[in-house]
């Protein structure tokens, strides 16, 4: 698809409005910054969608990241410890390293894939006034 049309996928892993697939869900760019990690607009700079449609709205996005967090990293364990023949210590400490470094892209991609579950796009939005 061409940039003006992001797929679904392109959506999630950008981390952009799931109604216009053009604004951005979180303020800051980066996932490795953890000051302000879980900081968004209060709506779309694009097509005013609503972040927080309701209190508590991402409590969904947990589920998300357990389901993530848990089928990533039973593999990477498996892995380290039948494919490299690492020990179960060696194989821990690294997964504590990996859990480190990728907090908070797994916190953002996991609401993400919540709130692009719960909102459909519109491809052609009208901007609410």
């Amino acid at each position: 698809m061409s940039p003006n049309n992001p797929s679904l996928t392109q959506s999630v892993l950008g981390m952009k409005c799931p109604q216009c697939r053009k604004g951005d869900l979180f303020n800051n760019k980066s996932s490795f910054n953890y000051k302000g990690l879980a900081k968004m607009p209060k709506n779309c700079p694009v097509c005013d969608q609503l972040y927080l449609p309701e209190p508590g709205f991402y409590y969904g996005a947990m589920f998300i990241s357990y389901i993530i967090c848990g089928f990533w990293f039973l593999g990477f364990i498996a892995i380290c410890m039948f494919v490299f023949d690492l020990s179960v210590d060696t194989s821990f400490l690294l997964l504590g390293i990996m859990i480190f470094v990728l907090f908070g892209w797994i916190f953002r991609i996991s609401r993400s894939i919540w709130i692009h579950i719960n909102v459909k796009y519109q491809p052609n939005f009208d901007k609410k006034l």
